[in-house]
């Protein structure tokens, strides 16, 4: 297995103490600050989320950069950018972190199941697909809204501008169009697989 490769997959292993930070009641205090009390468990959890979603342009850049551009690498990464994004979203509607969430969640991963399970049979077919730009600014527009939110809505919150609600709803435009334009493209491969 390559270093890429490698780096994806502890991508997927920070995912459940990601998670333990967020949702167990850890006893580490609160932080005062922007008139909130913010759990200090939590901003270890996003600061962890934001390690974690560096992996993904770290893992992409020595595959290009090094030619290790691997099929397994092609699906590692996907999937653990969709583990990574739907394990943060699932804790933020758990955590009533911001208004709107749930939507926002169940478009975002519905999207990511629905291109999954088009992946697979795609695999099944010989071919794999790898992300393409529209794909890729999807994934990065979730990282940043899911990051602002993780970090509750700081520094923004002290201005009272609503950075991190914008940036949830812009992330979802963006994982419709890509969604539309995934399917939209690989349509003809799906109907010759029937």
């Amino acid at each position: 297995m390559n270093l890429p490769n490698k780096i994806t997959i502890s991508r997927i292993f920070l995912i459940p103490l990601f998670l333990i930070l967020m949702m167990a009641p850890l006893p580490f205090g609160e932080v005062s600050t922007a008139g909130m009390d913010v759990p200090i468990a939590h901003l270890l959890g996003a600061a962890l989320f934001i390690i974690a979603s560096t992996t993904d342009w770290i893992d992409g850049y020595y595959a290009r950069k090094y030619n290790m551009v691997t099929n397994l690498g092609k699906f590692l990464d996907p999937l653990a950018d969709k583990l990574l994004v739907s394990a943060a979203l699932i804790a933020i509607v758990d955590l009533d972190l911001i208004a709107g969430a749930g939507w926002a969640a169940i478009i975002i991963i519905s999207r990511e199941f629905g291109v999954t399970g088009l992946r697979l049979v795609l695999a099944g077919e010989g071919e794999v697909v790898a992300a393409n730009m529209l794909g890729k600014i999807k994934t990065w527009t979730q990282i940043i809204a899911i990051s602002a939110i993780l970090l509750y809505n700081l520094p923004f919150e002290f201005v009272s501008f609503p950075f991190a609600a914008i940036a949830l709803w812009i992330s979802v435009v963006f994982t419709v169009i890509s969604g539309w334009d995934y399917f939209a493209k690989n349509k003809q491969a799906f109907v010759n697989s029937k």
